[in-house]
């Protein structure tokens, strides 16, 4: 149930990688070689690429992952949310450029903001923010409305309406285990995306405590900072595997 996150900051390569051409592309690339044993989904995150004006290297390395592994979950974390033909093109956007079997959207806009996901061809998945990791979630997430926090609506809607359109997930942090909780008893069998565990102080095992359906699966569980940094050195390929091994093996059943 371990999601690898990649999130390739050039700041943090190491030495021998740092400043070389094609640096992003060969770092993820060692990376997912050195992890996809252990791993469900690979989960890059664009904002990482395009801040770098490098969208070409996503393009290449979600090729790579559908190639060389075909049986792990591609996820194109983009968290987008927009309108009509807007949003139709984040579909394509995701589907199509980057051959994602699932996207994160943001689902504040409502369902006309969903339904182009959908109704792009194909069997893409969508995967709501529901209730985030981070602390800054409290602001409106969980805010009250007829008796219930925000992020417990939107869990609702996406079990009661949105999972009928077409495959869906939440998004619910590692950071919060009773909220995790709650998400898990309204939306039963639905699978969670859990970020949070490792460098943001989630723990994996209070996660399957948690988050867990009652078959024992149900999870995508990210890790992304403590996986790809576990090393600065010459080494980093092979404590990346070290940590995805031991992440890993903490979510068994």
């Amino acid at each position: 149930m371990l999601c690898v996150g990649l999130d390739p900051d050039p700041a943090r390569y190491p030495a021998g990688i740092a400043g070389t051409p094609g640096a992003t592309e060969r770092f993820c690339r060692e990376i997912i070689d050195a992890t996809a044993e252990f791993a469900c989904a690979f989960k890059p995150q664009i904002a990482y690429f395009a801040s770098q004006s490098d969208e070409q290297a996503l393009e290449t390395i979600c090729s790579y992952i559908r190639s060389e592994y075909p049986d792990i979950t591609l996820i194109l974390d983009a968290k987008r949310g927009d309108i009509g033909s807007t949003a139709d093109h984040y579909a394509r956007e995701a589907f199509d450029r980057y051959g994602a079997h699932a996207v994160t959207v943001n689902p504040y806009m409502g369902t006309d903001s969903i339904e182009p996901f959908f109704d792009h061809p194909g069997d893409g998945g969508v995967i709501l923010l529901c209730r985030t990791s981070n602390p800054g979630g409290d602001d409106f997430q969980s805010l009250v409305s007829d008796g219930k926090p925000l992020y417990a609506h939107v869990a609702e809607r996406v079990a009661a309406e949105w999972s009928q359109l077409g495959d869906c997930g939440l998004v619910v942090g590692a950071t919060y285990p009773t909220e995790l909780a709650e998400v898990r008893s309204i939306v039963g069998d639905l699978p969670l995306l859990v970020p949070g565990v490792g460098a943001q102080g989630g723990d994996a095992a209070t996660v399957m405590e948690h988050g867990a359906s009652a078959t024992r699966t149900g999870l995508i569980v990210n890790s992304s900072r403590a996986i790809l940094y576990a090393s600065d050195g010459d080494d980093f390929a092979d404590a990346a595997r070290t940590e995805a091994e031991r992440t890993a093996l903490s979510l068994r059943v």
